[in-house]
Formats: C-alpha cells, structure tokens, sequence
C-alpha cells in the first residue's frame, strides 16, 4: 500500500469514529500528518509504512506540540524494520506510542483499548495489583504460594501487587489460576504515559534568526512563544485569552507556498481550537486566507500589547477573503 493510500484510509477510518479531521500536513518539513478531534480529544497523528523512520527530532517535536495544544501525539504505521506491527499492541518510538491500523479501528471505531505493549524484552501488560491481592488473599494464597504457582520469586509477585507490569506469559498464567483477566488498558488517548518512556516534554528549539524579531514582537506584546522546527508553522503562542488561548504563527514573503502554508494553517486551526496569524514581509491586499489572518512586519511591530494583537487578528480573520 502506498504511503498516500495509507493516509487516506487512516483519514476515512478517523472521520467514520467522528472525529473532524484537518487537512493533510503536505509541506515539508513535518513533524504530523493531521490533526484529529472528537470531543475534547486531540490527536497530532503521523502516518507511516514504517515506524521505525520516525526520527528524534520528530518525535521530540511533536511531544512539545502535543504539549503546548493539549493533544496527544501518535504513530499509526505498518511496520518496523523487522516486523509487522502486531495488533492489540502499543509500541513506541521516541517516546511516542505507535499502532497499527487495526489497533486503531478498535480504539476509535470500536472502542476497545489495547491491553499490551512492546518493550526491551518482549510484550507486557499493566496488573491491576490491588484486584491481584484480594483474589490471591480471598484463596487464602501466601505471596509464596503465588509465586511458586507462577514460576517466580517472592518478591515479584509483590511487585506485580504494588503495580509492576508483567510480561505477557506472566498475564495469561494469571488469567488461567484465577479464571479472570488482570490486565488494565493501555490508554492511548492519555499518550500511554503510564507506561511510555517518563521523560519530560522536551526543551523548546532555539528560534531561527530569520524569525528571531517576529517572535520577538509577539513575546514583547505578551504572548508565551514556542518555537517550532518541523510544524507547518513557525510558533505556537499562548496568551491565555479565552478567545485566542492558542496563535499558530507562520512568517516569511508571501509566495505560493506561504499561502499553501497558511491553507492548512486554517484547517488546523478548526480542529486545535486555535486562531492562525502569517507574518508577511509587506502588506498585502487581502486580510485573511480561509480564516488565517495576513499581518505585515510593519504592522505587527507597531502593535502595543496582545490585546491590540487579538482585535487584528479577529477583525482579519472574519473579513471575506478576496481572490
């Protein structure tokens, strides 16, 4: 299949679970492929044949971005370099957990969470411990007993009642003494956080010099700044004004890419909850493009806070866009 099929079905699969889905991030670079919503859920997806092709940079760009607008970013691929991706499994890639499409068919469409997820060694699952302690103690089973029974130590078994995962074998000989399942989900909507990688969200990027006095107008007007290297857009600017939480930035001369990047900006913008401005070099002759609002250098240095920055953009924004 190719990697142009793939998204399409993956963006079928999205809009039939009832999610509204953006348009398809087409420029490069990119760190995600769509932007997806159903209710307060926000999902930043990258679509790939292959996961193990999701680079560093990438993955730290899109766990800052999953960050930033509240959304929670995830692979949906095929393969790795080895082997097809299993289903029921989450594994991850740089911190980031990854699913193949049938995983995510059940997940959205049918609305059953994956149970397992790959790791160094193998496949485990989450032990609901507290429910593992009141069946062995309902037996009257010591922490010996169990772990006589199970092939392990002591100490695991307490372990795996405290709330250590447990491999996948381990599971189903739990499963097969006690004749009920001990396995929680894994929550794929939360980023698998439970059981991903514990790093923190990554520092921002160093900004670019090209955009170094954009950015630096909007911090002096009172917007939070963050840097972006692989989104369609420049920066992700915060005020914490509830009818621009959230500022897509984009700047450069206004050519035909510009305006393509300012297309898809809109598109996000529907599905993040988030407005979009494009810094342009000069003024140009119309005020928006699809709801993204067109600001000139000059325009926006001569700005004095965030209020007259929000007016502008609003008041661009909802004019009609010509030609």
């Amino acid at each position: 299949m190719s990697r142009s099929a793939l998204v399409g079905n993956i963006t079928a699969m999205l809009q039939d679970a009832g999610f509204a889905v953006s348009d398809r991030c087409s420029i490069r670079p990119k760190s995600f492929d769509l932007a997806a919503r159903r209710g307060d859920d926000l999902l930043l997806v990258k679509i790939l044949a292959n996961v193990d092709s999701l680079d560093a940079e990438t993955g730290v760009e899109m766990r800052r971005l999953g960050s930033y607008l509240s959304a929670t970013p995830l692979v949906i691929g095929l393969r790795t370099r080895d082997e097809d991706l299993k289903p029921e499994v989450v594994y991850f890639r740089h911190g980031i957990p990854a699913i193949n499409p049938d995983t995510a068919y059940d997940l959205f469409i049918e609305n059953v969470s994956p149970l397992i997820y790959a790791a160094p060694g193998g496949l485990y699952v989450n032990i609901d411990g507290d429910l593992l302690e009141d069946q062995r103690e309902e037996r009257g089973w010591s922490l010996g007993r169990l772990a006589t029974e199970l092939g392990v130590s002591r100490r695991t078994v307490s372990k795996y009642e405290d709330g250590m995962n447990a491999s996948i074998e381990v599971a189903v000989q739990l499963e097969e003494l006690f004749d009920q399942p001990f396995s929680d989900p894994v929550d794929v909507m939360e980023g698998a956080e439970e059981v991903r990688e514990a790093d923190p969200t990554p520092q921002d990027p160093a900004v670019e010099p090209d955009e170094d006095h954009v950015l630096a107008v909007l911090a002096r007007v009172g917007f939070t700044v963050h840097p972006t290297t692989r989104a369609p857009f420049t920066a992700v600017s915060e005020d914490g004004d509830r009818e621009i939480a959230n500022l897509l930035t984009g700047h450069s001369a206004f050519t035909r890419s510009a305006e393509k990047r300012a297309r898809i900006m809109s598109s996000l913008g529907e599905v993040t909850r988030t407005r979009s401005v494009y810094v342009t070099e000069e003024r140009e002759k119309r005020d928006s493009v699809e709801g993204t609002a067109l600001v000139s250098q000059d325009e926006l240095a001569a700005l004095r806070d965030a209020d007259d920055l929000r007016d502008l953009i609003l008041e661009r924004a909802r004019a009609p866009a010509e030609g």
